[in-house]
């Protein structure tokens, strides 16, 4: 399929790269000129110098991906996209859009006859090699039309899973890598939880390898003071250990480059999806303690410079490539 991509970042161009790899071809744009005429000529994409040579360049009907900063960008990228689109074409965000804006650009463009597709995208640095989990809501017909370059991205069948959660077929929800996960709204509703629970996970690994890391201090009772490896016990803990994961080998990976973390900032940022959660669980009237108290630890990460701090960080930095500057001493 040809397709339009729009956004050409961290994630953006790496899936344009999985998509040439699977026999798509994409039409790109980005404002950096260098970045998609580079792009293009690696992956034999065509660059477009314009929004409206992008589209003008694609054959009816249309499907555009849109990969850009959640907020004022994607609606302004919407504003000026959508008057260019035709009955029957296909937008997608694949960014971390709120779901509630979502809802609402799926209904405004649905009045054109233009299908709105949110697509929650979780992979971050490695989507290309390990492919994307795809999460994505709106018109049951454009994501049927658009399943081939859902199929590319996502990790397909048998791949990642660490073991099969049950007896099924290859037809059963989500083993594919992607899911339709509902109407407007639905992908980035589930992708926000996601991140909300990857906001408890980090959280949690952190404050233990803090309790390692405080466990040698002076201040510490000689009968339970040691002096521990937290390298080598992030290794030890990969290799059968129940909380064996990615984000486990991603810090892993860390602590093995920076025994200390202190390349890694001590202050956390939050880019909104845990935020989002809290406010949806407070909404929906339902108790979630634990991402609550891991998004409120990122706002204590400002006056606190402990390991642990350091090591969510170094899990965002890992996974998304998110930079943290260590605060001058």
């Amino acid at each position: 399929m040809d397709i339009g991509f729009i956004g050409l970042g961290r994630m953006g161009g790496n899936m344009v790269r999985r998509l040439a790899k699977a026999g798509h071809r994409a039409h790109v744009f980005s404002i950096d000129k260098a970045e998609r005429e580079a792009l293009a000529a690696e992956t034999g994409a065509i660059a477009a110098s314009s929004i409206a040579e992008l589209v003008s360049g694609l054959s009816t009907p249309r499907t555009v991906w849109l990969m850009v900063p959640a907020g004022a960008i994607t609606q302004g990228v919407i504003d000026e996209i959508a008057p260019r689109l035709l009955p029957g074409d296909t937008l997608i965000d694949g960014g971390n859009s709120m779901f509630k804006d979502s809802a609402a650009r799926a209904a405004a463009l649905a009045t054109r006859g233009i299908a709105f597709l949110d697509c929650g995208t979780s992979g971050g640095l490695f989507g290309l090699e390990r492919g994307y989990s795809l999460m994505i809501g709106g018109d049951a017909a454009a994501v049927a039309r658009n399943a081939p370059i859902f199929a590319a991205l996502a990790p397909g069948i048998g791949t990642a899973a660490r073991t099969p959660a049950r007896a099924s077929g290859p037809e059963a929800p989500g083993e594919q890598g992607w899911l339709h996960c509902g109407k407007a709204g639905a992908g980035h509703y589930v992708k926000m939880v996601h991140n909300g629970i990857e906001y408890g996970m980090m959280q949690a690994f952190a404050e233990g390898f803090g309790l390692f890391a405080s466990a040698g201090a002076e201040t510490v009772p000689e009968a339970i003071r040691y002096d521990l490896d937290l390298a080598a016990i992030a290794e030890v803990w990969r290799r059968g250990s129940v909380v064996s994961s990615w984000l486990l080998d991603l810090g892993a990976d860390a602590l093995a480059e920076d025994p200390d973390l202190s390349t890694f900032s001590p202050r956390v940022a939050d880019s909104g999806e845990g935020r989002w959660t809290v406010q949806a669980a407070i909404e929906q009237g339902v108790s979630l303690p634990v991402i609550a108290a891991s998004l409120f630890g990122r706002f204590a990460s400002h006056d606190d410079g402990g390991v642990a701090n350091r090591m969510v960080s170094a899990f965002r930095a890992k996974f998304g490539g998110h930079k943290g500057v260590p605060e001058a001493n």
